[in-house]
């Protein structure tokens, strides 16, 4: 399944924001270190938007609210990863 980049940060972008709406700012903030400010500037760079899909894919919840938020499947919640930077590295766990 293909994906465009900017589609992918598109949804990247959605992840965000769905982030935002269920209150999970601060955990995302706990595990970059990042606060809200850096957050914001960092929000147009696509390896920043790798890393908010990757800790969304943390948890399946958290997947799966994305997916629904944005009417995705979980394939192209995956394809949207892949298209980002660093989604063409194998995950061995």
């Amino acid at each position: 399944m293909s994906m465009t980049q900017d589609r992918a940060e598109i949804v990247a972008l959605g992840a965000l924001e769905w982030l935002i709406a269920e209150d999970l700012m601060d955990t995302f903030q706990s595990s970059t270190g990042a606060d809200r400010d850096q957050i914001r500037a960092a929000a147009g760079d696509p390896v920043f938007l790798a890393a908010v899909m990757d800790f969304i894919m943390m948890s399946d919840d958290w997947v799966q609210g994305v997916c629904a938020q944005q009417r995705l499947s979980h394939e192209m919640f995956l394809a949207a990863r892949a298209a980002l930077p660093g989604g063409d590295i194998p995950n061995w766990t």
